[in-house]
């Protein structure tokens, strides 16, 4: 779901997760979007580039929480460096 949010709204996504900053600047740059594909027709390149931005901090987020909780789970077995 939050993929699908991500594609549609990058704003939207980073504010959902908790980063402020990131979803001002990506507001910022969706409002830029819009006003140029109004009146140029080229906003879409920029709104593709939010897009993906917003899609892998996404996948980035999870794949560090997915390594956190393996590191722990082997910590807690007693696996050690």
């Amino acid at each position: 779901m939050m993929i699908i949010i991500a594609l549609l709204c990058p704003g939207l996504s980073f504010l959902f997760r908790g980063k402020i900053i990131s979803a001002l600047l990506a507001f910022i740059l969706q409002f830029v979007a819009v006003l140029t594909f109004v009146f140029f027709g080229a906003g879409f390149l920029l709104w593709g580039l939010l897009a993906f931005w917003a899609v892998s901090s996404y996948n980035n987020a999870r794949a560090d929480r997915r390594n956190r909780e393996m590191v722990r789970a082997m910590q807690a077995r007693g696996y050690r460096r």
